[in-house]
């Protein structure tokens, strides 16, 4: 039986099989870095309010109430 030298991964070789690889992992990279930045600023736009916290009496361990106070909608200026 003859061996199977034409064996490959993604079917590259040299070179070409590292650039495209590694191009793959950037492209990958600035996506995940641009949902990154977008989530920052929206969190800047509308950030966290504690003023549903300050009372810790208000709030149960088990209630379905409690969603209210993990998302409270935005105040309109």
């Amino acid at each position: 039986m003859a061996e199977n030298t034409k064996r490959s991964v993604f079917g590259f070789h040299g070179i070409f099989g590292i650039l495209i690889s590694i191009v793959g992992l950037i492209v990958i990279w600035a996506i995940l870095m641009t949902y990154a930045l977008l989530s920052q600023r929206e969190a800047l736009k509308h950030p966290y309010s504690t003023k549903y916290l300050r009372d810790g009496k208000t709030i149960e361990m088990i209630s379905v109430s409690n969603k209210d106070y993990a998302f409270p909608k935005p105040e309109k200026k």
